[in-house]
């Protein structure tokens, strides 16, 4: 497995990680307890040393990994994140609560310190910006933390760019962590230029867009209950139709390499910038082999043009993602 440095830390990190959130939280019943322990510890012998998870996606994923990794905690780096609280309903719709006040962090981190049966967070990422705390406040808190020993690095989640510079000033930022895929590019607009100026990771969750890059999904894909696919609109049958031409450019790519259309995505997304991680999420171990096979997958500079051409060409709807 290739590696990839952590900001400008000393840590070393596959260059593809294992994002945690489907193990219990938006894509439907929680997965079997033994199996995932089963999983997670293969992604280690497999060469991923990365996994992410966050207290919202439940109290339970954070002990998953707990359990998983105890007996191996020297062997990975672990990511969680503290700022939400919790959830409510407002309007009839769920919204987080929000807490990033200094003495709320300290109780956030001693809970997930707890649950993932270690005495240090490799990674810790403010999960999203709590708009009554400065980000100096936050980011002296993060200071301490590490002075403190207790945390390792940090990181920020969805955050302003404004945000993130002032939050940097007080105490560097090792990470940035947005959505990040072929058919949601964002990040390039700004992002990765802070990334570069400032010497920050790029970790991408999504970066098969739910899925929807891996050719797995028709319009006859059925999720299941509580699976928020459901509900995006990148998957309405109407959209799958329109967006079928770049599907079928990876599917041409991948067929030529020997490969699948996940691992022609992350080739791609690996190749766009040297301090990107994504972070594909999976429950099922013949998904983790061939998703970390995607390292080994070297591009060209044509199969770039070929892939970057058809994507200026494609009008991805991005309603609803």
């Amino acid at each position: 497995m290739k590696m990839r440095r952590l900001g400008k830390t000393t840590i070393e990190i596959s260059a593809l990680g294992l994002g945690t959130m489907g193990m219990d939280h938006a894509y439907g019943p929680q997965a079997d307890r033994s199996e995932m322990i089963e999983l997670l510890r293969k992604a280690v012998e497999l060469g991923c040393n990365f996994f992410d998870t966050a207290v919202v996606y439940g109290e339970a994923n954070e002990e998953l990994l707990g359990e998983a990794f105890e007996p191996i905690r020297d062997q990975v780096v672990l990511a969680t994140k503290f700022g939400i609280t919790g959830q409510e309903i407002v309007d009839g719709k769920p919204q987080n609560i929000l807490n990033s006040q200094p003495e709320s962090i300290r109780e956030q981190l001693k809970g997930s310190l707890k649950r993932l049966r270690t005495d240090v967070i490799d990674l810790y990422y403010q999960h999203r910006v709590d708009p009554h705390v400065e980000p100096e406040t936050v980011a002296v808190t993060m200071k301490e933390l590490i002075a403190e020993g207790k945390i390792k690095a940090w990181g920020l989640s969805n955050a302003p760019i404004d945000y993130i510079k002032r939050a940097h000033a007080v105490c560097p930022v090792s990470a940035i962590e947005n959505q990040y895929s072929m058919v949601w590019r964002e990040p390039e607009e700004e992002l990765f230029a802070l990334c570069e100026g400032f010497g920050m990771s790029f970790v991408a969750y999504s970066p098969l867009g739910n899925g929807f890059l891996s050719g797995n999904i028709t319009k006859d894909t059925e999720f299941p209950e509580g699976d928020f696919r459901n509900f995006m609109g990148r998957f309405k049958p109407e959209v799958l139709d329109r967006n079928q031409a770049l599907l079928d450019v990876i599917a041409n790519v991948a067929k030529r390499k020997n490969a699948t259309s996940a691992q022609i995505v992350f080739a791609w997304e690996l190749a766009q910038k040297p301090f990107i991680i994504p972070i594909p999420g999976t429950t099922k171990l013949h998904r983790l082999e061939e998703n970390l096979g995607g390292a080994d997958i070297v591009l060209t500079q044509t199969e770039l043009n070929e892939i970057n051409e058809a994507l200026a060409k494609i009008e991805v709807d991005e309603t609803h993602f």
